[in-house]
């Protein structure tokens, strides 16, 4: 039982390092990028909720949809094709309601992937870190 409880823990923490890593990666990107977005370009068609003061590429909610779809679905095999389904609902209702172009939701997908492979990626090394300093402690 013990084990289950601290997989929960541990996947919602890589989970939430992942989040948070997510969107300050792409505000830094939509900075440097500094596309317009599409109601800041076009009058018409008006988008259907209020427009982000920040530019529009990359997409904040693709990145962070993709990035959690990618965690979770290594977690979660089973489920991998729902989170992504998920994360692809939520980065087209960007586009839909009218503050992205289809590009800046690619590029959020195509970020938030890429970020959360790299994280899990990282996890071993972080643990074998973890692992050595643990028994640098004891020795010592």
């Amino acid at each position: 039982m013990l084990g289950v409880v601290y997989r929960r823990y541990a996947v919602f923490a890589v989970l939430l390092l992942t989040v948070v890593i997510s969107e300050p990666l792409s505000l830094g990107l939509r900075e440097a990028v500094r596309r317009q977005r599409p109601p800041v370009r076009f009058v018409e068609p008006e988008p259907l909720i209020k427009t982000p003061h920040s530019h529009s590429f990359p997409s904040g909610h693709s990145t962070t949809a993709f990035a959690a779809a990618t965690v979770l679905g290594a977690y979660f095999p089973r489920f991998r094709p729902a989170f992504y389904v998920l994360a692809a609902l939520i980065a087209w209702s960007r586009v839909v309601v009218g503050v992205h172009y289809p590009l800046d939701v690619l590029g959020g997908a195509v970020l938030g992937t890429v970020l959360g492979l790299l994280v899990l990626r990282a996890l071993p090394l972080l643990e074998r870190a973890r692992r050595r300093s643990h028994r640098v402690r004891r020795s010592g």
